[in-house]
């Protein structure tokens, strides 16, 4: 049988309708929704199903309405009987990975998504930032950038060859974004419609907040590979891991790390478990003889069944 690796998707990926067909058709999934709205006491369901699109966008609804979609998703494949080898997540999607690798509950998970979507959208609101999306720029030279600029930024994801993304105080943001332009070109350099500096030292308060409420929660040690948004590499220990997940909020995501760590253990297919693609499209960036699907609705549900069911 194929070896395969899960990754889940991060903030950014939500949109209206999410989980509503594997809702209505598997009752595992629907279950998952229930689940995570008589834990969470809010019609999380409603929003993912319904909207409106402005209060999904809302961080503090965000990341709790991808990590639900993703599990629910998940537990579909697993009736399945499509099960990974490995796992990862980007930033937020990482908590959905330590469910995929029963590290963690899933109520454990949206207990702390709750509090790190939280803690996160008060420090967006304290200590004011941004993002910005650079494409086509060596890492050695945004960096040479980022050191000129007068304040706080940094780069915090990088994601595949050629795609980053940088974090930080406003001005400086715009400060580096100015100066990429000139070099790449405008189209190549994107504001992000985020709410914060999110994998930057402005989220320093969130950070500590945060630790507190992970510190109370139970982690146990990851019952197949996990690999690491901090690091890049596999994480075995659960203590590490608790570590790591603090660590995560002000740390970069070293995903294209995390990508070729997968890919040393042999594996060559991906399945993207949850809303979007986004994931999908940087696999096939970063490691191009790699097979990559996404598993949201019916439709890529069905490719996915077809090609990875256990007939195969």
């Amino acid at each position: 049988m194929t070896q395969l690796a899960f990754i889940f998707p991060g903030q950014g990926s939500q949109q209206v309708g999410m989980g509503a067909e594997l809702a209505q058709n598997y009752p595992i999934a629907d279950a998952t929704f229930e689940e995570a709205d008589a834990a969470l006491g809010r019609g999380l369901k409603q929003l993912c199903f319904e909207g409106p699109e402005a209060d999904l966008k809302e961080t503090e609804n965000t990341q709790l309405a991808i990590l639900t979609c993703s599990v629910a998703a998940l537990r579909v494949l697993k009736e399945y009987n499509i099960t990974p080898n490995a796992v990862a997540g980007h930033s937020l999607g990482e908590y959905s990975a330590l469910v995929a690798a029963e590290a963690l509950d899933f109520s454990d998970a949206l207990r702390l998504v709750h509090a790190r979507a939280s803690f996160m959208a008060e420090a967006g609101k304290t200590q004011q930032g941004t993002m910005a999306a650079i494409l086509g720029m060596e890492t050695e030279q945004l960096q040479t950038l980022c050191e000129t600029a007068a304040g706080i930024v940094n780069i915090a994801n990088y994601n595949c060859p050629g795609q980053l993304v940088i974090s930080g105080e406003v001005d400086a943001v715009d400060h580096v974004v100015s100066l990429a332009k000139a070099e790449i070109g405008e189209r190549r350099c994107r504001p992000l419609p985020v709410s914060g500096a999110f994998h930057s030292p402005l989220m320093a308060p969130a950070q500590q907040k945060f630790k507190a409420v992970l510190d109370s929660v139970p982690l146990h040690s990851p019952q197949i590979d996990i690999v690491m948004n901090v690091t890049g590499k596999s994480a075995t220990d659960a203590d590490n891991i608790r570590e790591f997940l603090s660590q995560q909020i002000t740390q970069p995501v070293q995903w294209g790390k995390t990508l070729h760590t997968i890919k040393n253990t042999g594996i060559t297919h991906f399945v993207e478990v949850g809303p979007g693609k986004v994931l999908s499209g940087l696999v096939k960036r970063t490691l191009s003889e790699s097979n990559a699907m996404n598993a949201e609705d019916l439709k890529t549900l069905s490719l996915v069944t077809d090609e990875y069911g256990s007939d195969k």
